[in-house]
């Protein structure tokens, strides 16, 4: 997929909507035994990358820094009409940093309020000497609303032939 094409599917209201207030995604990555994990993790979206932050000791860590690339979906509703999903492939870097990304504090806003917050923070100040920031740089993406007919072509195909 053509960097433009990345940009157009990231830049629908649509996933530019699921970038800025869903609190978590699903991240597919290979384990270090060679079995594939999926896990939901909450995520900052920084104009450029989708960033996840973790204990530097979790072992996503050693796995990514090995086999870096990754699938994400980001989805919502429960309903055929209200289902949107956001699919991104990427390669993902890691970098051990000191105390408490920015990244990992702005998440956490999508879910709390100013106060709780505040607490958060504190909290996983006096936890984290150390944390990982995986950035994950899109290679491609495709934004999915069911409800107003942007589907995989195949369903496309499918519903047209019905």
């Amino acid at each position: 997929m053509d960097p433009q094409e990345i940009t157009e599917e990231l830049e629908h209201p649509g996933a530019r909507n699921l970038l800025a207030s869903a609190t978590l995604l699903r991240l597919a990555y290979n384990g270090s035994d060679g079995f594939p994990r999926v896990i939901p993790i909450g995520f900052y979206w920084n104009g450029n990358q989708i960033v996840v932050c973790t204990a530097a000791t979790a072992p996503k860590v050693k796995a990514l820094s090995a086999r870096p690339n990754v699938a994400i979906t980001i989805d919502v509703g429960d309903t055929p009409t209200e289902a949107k999903a956001l699919l991104v492939r990427g390669l993902a870097t890691v970098d051990i940093v000191n105390g408490v990304p920015d990244e990992y504090i702005a998440a956490s806003r999508k879910a709390l309020d100013a106060d709780q917050v505040l607490e958060f923070e504190r909290s996983v100040r006096s936890i984290y000497d150390q944390m990982a920031v995986i950035g994950i740089q899109p290679q491609w993406a495709r934004f999915f609303d069911f409800g107003a007919g942007r589907m995989p072509r195949f369903l496309q195909t499918l519903a047209s032939d019905a």
